[in-house]
């Protein structure tokens, strides 16, 4: 079924990359590397996205899109290379990508320096559409303020005293600020903040200075864990046994195999930027049909993410009738169109798409080997005040 699966995405690739095409888009993400399993997610979501926002076509305006790839091996050197190069030798109208922040941070001058848009996705922090941000930057993915903001919503209120742990780079820091920020909000205190080397894999000594920290707070305590890739902080620190000294552990969303770990923590409570069953719209049903259909397996986190920019370029390219640059700036500024999430909006002043996203508790069930995200509350595009901050 997967093999099938796999010649059903190059047959319409090869049909896109035919030499009569006139549109090319860059896909600038690591492929390989400690973040493989989200790239692979987000390229089948891009081609998929194409696919759906062209009827199968894969044409626009009467033209072919190819889609090359370039791996940043998560390098912010490289992944400013690949996209130069990308830019320059290969001319593309616009690329896609890339899987980390840190990467990203180094791509966007190159953007501003080739005037050729970047649509980012997956990368998270603030930065990125904030202080770093420039006019050639648009983003599909969420940003570090709506992962904290619907996360302080899920787990804050009066009363809740809240730590937490991590990766020491932008996603983590940047997500740590954005979260800190929205939790005053909700009236909740931080009292603790823990960073660690985004490749630790012994949480013992920052698990220790999270408990002395805790310990003795009276009240709701909570261990709020922002993390991207291995080392299974969750399942260590939970294995330390926190509720000895009163403390629940916290996190958001993630791929599905992460979710396996999620099984020891029944009712735990966070916020997820998608899990399959929960958006109810025809892109997603759409997703969800086809993806199952080819690869005998449910979409994932960052397959809604690369399809939601996939269809994002395509609609731009529909609504500029162009594919120059500022045309397409111009087309991209304000617009909304319908992704797995439903509907998502280019915000005019920092081009972050405003989305929903989903506040969920932990179920166990019996036929699924990982905790189940069960919707509480999707937080829409309404329901969150996510700052501008460039």
């Amino acid at each position: 079924m997967k093999r099938l699966a796999t010649a059903s995405v190059a047959a319409l690739m090869a049909c896109m990359g035919a030499a009569s095409a006139d549109i090319t888009i860059a896909h600038v993400y690591g492929k390989t590397g400690p973040f493989e399993a989200y790239a692979k997610q987000s390229h089948v979501g891009l081609q998929m996205g194409i696919e759906y926002a062209t009827g199968g076509t894969g044409e626009v305006n009467g033209e072919k899109i190819v889609i090359i790839e370039k791996d940043t091996q998560l390098k912010p050197d490289i992944g400013k290379a690949m996209l130069e190069e990308a830019y320059g030798d290969d001319e593309v109208t616009l690329a896609v990508g890339p899987v980390s922040s840190g990467v990203a941070l180094a791509m966007l001058p190159v953007a501003e320096e080739y005037e050729k848009i970047l649509i980012v996705e997956p990368a998270v922090a603030d930065s990125i559409t904030g202080e770093n941000w420039n006019r050639y930057i648009f983003r599909t993915g969420r940003n570090s303020s709506q992962d904290a903001i619907s996360n302080a919503v899920a787990i804050g209120g009066e009363g809740v005293t809240v730590a937490t742990l991590a990766q020491d780079y932008a996603f983590g820091r940047d997500g740590v600020a954005a979260f800190k920020e929205a939790l005053e909000a909700t009236g909740a205190t931080l009292a603790h903040e823990e960073y660690v080397p985004t490749d630790t894999t012994d949480f013992t000594a920052a698990a220790e200075r999270i408990f002395t920290a805790m310990k003795d707070i009276e009240g709701e305590k909570k261990l709020w864990i922002i993390w991207a890739g291995g080392g299974n902080p969750m399942g260590k620190i939970n294995a330390m046994d926190p509720s000895r000294f009163g403390v629940e552990i916290s996190t958001g969303g993630n791929i599905l195999a992460a979710l396996k770990g999620y099984r020891e923590l029944p009712g735990m409570e966070g916020a997820t930027y998608y899990y399959y069953e929960i958006p109810d719209n025809a892109v997603n049903d759409w997703l969800v049909k086809e993806h199952m259909a080819r690869f005998d397996t449910p979409p994932d986190f960052f397959t809604a993410g690369g399809m939601a920019a996939g269809i994002a370029a395509v609609e731009a390219l529909k609504k500029a009738g162009s594919t120059e640059t500022d045309d397409l700036i111009a087309a991209m500024e304000g617009m909304e169109w319908e992704t797995p999430k439903g509907t998502m909006k280019f915000r005019a002043e920092d081009h972050q798409a405003l989305q929903s996203m989903y506040h969920f508790k932990t179920v166990v069930k019996d036929d699924v080997d990982y905790g189940v995200p069960e919707l509480v509350r999707e937080l829409t595009i309404e329901d969150m005040e996510i700052p501008i901050r460039n």
